[in-house]
């Protein structure tokens, strides 16, 4: 297994934001869906590490992927709540309470419903507070909903690529 220190970190935010930037928004799927793969560092990052350090690199994540769309900040927010609430989010979905435990344990049912209901949420305060308007309310929503399936299923793709192994 690789061991993950602050500079791998920093090197797979590099990696993810010009994937983004430069692969996946340039596809539209039906016109208007873009697929979302960034979140996956927020989903995937160990428990156990720092989470002041994980919160910033969260931060920094949305930032550098607000930097290149300039979306003001929008998905530095969304990042870094995801972020927060990452914990809570994995125990709620994964209906888990013991603190050693990893991914190769859990359900394939549990996994799938912790990665759609983050990338859900994500996109949710994304879309939102780009896009609100109380007239657009079920446009919106059909957006997210959407656009969290096909981010979903690219989420899938790279998770199962990258077989994601390690404790938690």
């Amino acid at each position: 297994m690789i061991s993950r220190t602050l500079f791998t970190d920093i090197l797979m935010i590099v990696f993810l934001v010009a994937l983004q930037i430069f692969v996946l928004n340039r596809i539209t799927l039906f016109g208007k869906y873009t697929p979302v793969l960034y979140p996956v560092f927020i989903m995937f990052y160990p428990f156990f590490r720092n989470k002041f350090q994980f919160l910033a690199l969260s931060f920094i994540l949305g930032l550098s992927i607000d930097a290149f769309l300039y979306t003001w900040g929008i998905n530095a927010f969304a990042t870094t709540f995801i972020a927060y609430f990452r914990t809570l989010i994995f125990r709620t979905s994964t209906d888990t309470s013991t603190d050693f435990f990893s991914f190769q344990s859990l359900q394939w049912s549990q996994y799938l419903f912790f990665i759609l209901s983050s990338i859900f949420f994500h996109q949710l305060l994304v879309q939102y507070i780009e896009f609100f308007k109380f007239s657009r309310f079920f446009e919106i929503f059909l957006n997210v909903l959407a656009t969290s399936a096909i981010s979903f299923i690219f989420i899938l793709m790279y998770a199962l690529a990258f077989k994601i192994k390690q404790k938690v």
